[in-house]
């Protein structure tokens, strides 16, 4: 646990979390918990990886070798018992641009496009980007009876909007609301899309981040299952993986999208070679291919020490922020906070947070509708920063 305790400064090394917090806020005087990176070091074999590379003092264009190809496929069957084929590859420089790729390549202008609001907020914006209809299919909060909040796909509404829809965007793991989908909420989603011709494109890029009480199962794993003997082509699901969250390497920007469907995956290549978008940079594909064959170790240590910061955070809410409800992740680093209480208004609650707090966390208002009324708290770092924030937030409240 100790590598994941020990404070690394970041200020003034052009980090966004850290450096644009005048900007994003008002005041760099607030603690960060906003961008989704984490505050931890990379795992040492893709800091040795690096600095090996760095040592070579020729930085011309690169090509990603084909051992690069295999750590991803070697991974994805290892962690997620998922097979790859090789061909169904194809490089990106990020998930957030694949997802404006894949919508521009396999749908046309003016096509539906669906979300599940309150989530990731460039999905919100891929629609209008690429002259696309926005529809939403919101997801819905639930209180088990005894206090516990939850999220659950609305499938009959979802089924009701796909009629005048091309393309449904998954968010699995959920970011922000942190819900692992069960497979018989999969299955059902997989059968809306099958009645109704709908491509699915998943951003499973927080895959790797599940915590013991669930379990992610690659959505495209299943709907090869899902034929059983059948020889019938799977349904067209392109899903986006990248090794950027699970090993704390976003400024990287490499990840790769996985699809099967051979039309579709010359759609999205033709598409990327109209953009002039290569994958040239040596130091993202050295990082990548070593974090995924050297960092299980890490990942293993990472997940056992967010778990632990989760459960104490989630504690010390329940215990001292009477007005505050926190949804339990149950993968990823982020904590979606449930200030409706306060009755404030977005506008006044983000400030509430910043200059009473002195707490820098993302509004849910970004994530759509559903997320007025919350904040989202990244936890991704020594678990003292996260239990001194809370302890601001309790003050700032009392």
């Amino acid at each position: 646990m100790q590598r994941f305790d020990k404070p690394i400064p970041r200020e003034a090394s052009a980090s966004l979390k850290y450096d644009g917090r005048l900007e994003t806020f008002g005041t760099a005087d607030v603690m960060p918990m906003w961008v989704a990176d984490m505050d931890f070091a990379a795992p040492d074999a893709v800091v040795a990886a690096l600095q090996a590379r760095a040592n070579h003092p020729i930085y011309g264009y690169s090509m990603p070798p084909e051992s690069l190809y295999q750590a991803l496929i070697d991974w994805l069957l290892a962690k997620h018992q998922w097979q790859v084929a090789r061909e169904w590859i194809v490089l990106t420089p990020g998930v957030a641009p694949s997802l404006n790729l894949v919508v521009a390549a396999l749908t046309a202008e003016n096509a539906g496009v669906i979300v599940q609001p309150p989530v990731y907020f460039p999905f919100l914006s891929v629609a209008a980007n690429q002259q696309r209809r926005l529809i939403e299919n919101p997801l819905v909060l639930q209180d088990d009876g005894v206090g516990n909040l939850h999220y659950q796909m609305d499938l009959l509404q979802l089924d009701a909007c796909a009629k005048d829809a091309s393309l449904l965007m998954l968010c699995s793991p959920h970011n922000p609301v942190g819900r692992v989908w069960l497979k018989e909420e999969l299955l059902a989603l997989l059968a809306i899309a099958k009645k109704h011709g709908l491509i699915i494109l998943a951003d499973e890029i927080h895959a790797d981040l599940v915590y013991d009480n669930a379990q992610h199962h690659a959505l495209s794993r299943l709907a090869f299952e899902d034929l059983a003997s059948s020889t019938a082509a799977p349904h067209p699901i392109v899903t986006a993986v990248s090794p950027s969250k699970t090993f704390n390497i976003p400024g990287l920007s490499l990840s790769a999208l996985i699809v099967p469907d051979a039309a579709y995956r010359q759609a999205i290549q033709t598409h990327l070679n109209k953009l002039a978008v290569s994958v040239t940079n040596p130091f993202s594909m050295i990082a990548f291919e070593a974090a995924y064959r050297g960092g299980s170790e890490w990942l293993n240590a990472l997940m056992a020490y967010l778990q632990t910061t989760r459960d104490e955070a989630m504690a010390f809410i329940h215990a001292h922020l009477p007005k505050i409800h926190a949804i339990c992740p149950q993968g990823g680093y982020l904590l979606w906070l449930d200030c409706r209480q306060l009755n404030l208004d977005d506008e006044a609650l983000a400030l509430f947070f910043v200059r009473e707090a002195k707490l820098g966390l993302s509004s849910g208002a970004i994530f759509g509708r559903g997320g007025e009324g919350f904040m989202r708290m990244n936890i991704g770092t020594p678990k003292a920063n996260v239990m001194a924030a809370l302890e601001r937030l309790k003050a700032a409240l009392g």
